[in-house]
């Protein structure tokens, strides 16, 4: 099927480039100018990726992505102009697939979206069973967490991270692995950025009652923790 992608920039220049390098590679387009038309647009039709800058009025894009996320888990790649590693590391938390920082290359914009509508479309066919550790309970085809049969709600990184762990719970696995796992290996994601994911990660699943759910083995990795199990 062709992909449909949602470009959400106040740029009418940069909108243009995008759509005459999305439409020559195969894809449909839609555009909004600013971010309250963005997430109307996200809200309301069927996109398999949204490219979404940072710096937008009305709504910036990293506010636009958070609402989004509240009821859709439709993959983003951030556009920024800023180089400063908070705006990457606040995407990556709010459940961002990818940045580009501008001036950008169409043809790596191309082939970064390629990469994430492919990541998408295995998510989609494999999907994984039900996962099981203690009183955690995890479906990833269903993006549902649920300790004790209470829903908890994670971002699609926070899923990933957890769906990693409980994929393999005896083992501690090491940084380096985990982070080529959740966010891609041609992606270079500083230690931070993971940090700054377990944290809130652990954070939600600690408010659920489980707050020995995931284990730091100083020098090694990260690890499955009790949970209850």
């Amino acid at each position: 099927m062709t992909p449909t992608i949602l470009i959400t920039d106040d740029d009418p220049q940069i909108r243009s480039v995008l759509r005459i390098a999305l439409t020559q590679a195969g894809m449909r387009v839609e555009e909004a100018g600013d971010g309250a038309e963005g997430l109307r647009k996200a809200q309301t039709g069927r996109f398999d990726l949204i490219v979404l800058d940072i710096g937008l009025p009305e709504m910036d894009g990293l506010a636009m992505c958070r609402a989004l996320r509240n009821d859709r888990d439709t993959p983003v790649l951030f556009l920024t102009a800023r180089e400063d590693e908070i705006d990457r590391v606040l995407g990556f938390e709010l459940g961002g697939d990818d940045y580009v920082t501008k001036p950008f290359s169409p043809r790596e914009l191309i082939a970064r979206i390629r990469a994430i509508l492919r990541r998408s479309a295995g998510r989609s066919a494999a999907p994984a069973a039900q996962l099981k550790h203690g009183r955690l309970r995890l479906t990833p085809e269903r993006h549902s967490c649920e300790i004790d049969g209470v829903s908890v709600a994670l971002t699609a990184r926070e899923m990933t991270i957890l769906q990693q762990l409980m994929g393999r719970p005896e083992q501690v696995i090491a940084r380096p692995t985990l982070t080529d796992a959740v966010y891609g290996a041609h992606i270079q994601v500083s230690d931070r950025t993971l940090d700054s994911h377990l944290r809130n990660l652990r954070a939600k699943l600690a408010d659920a009652g489980c707050d020995n759910a995931i284990e730091t083995v100083h020098g090694v990795g990260i690890r499955m923790g009790a949970c209850g199990g």
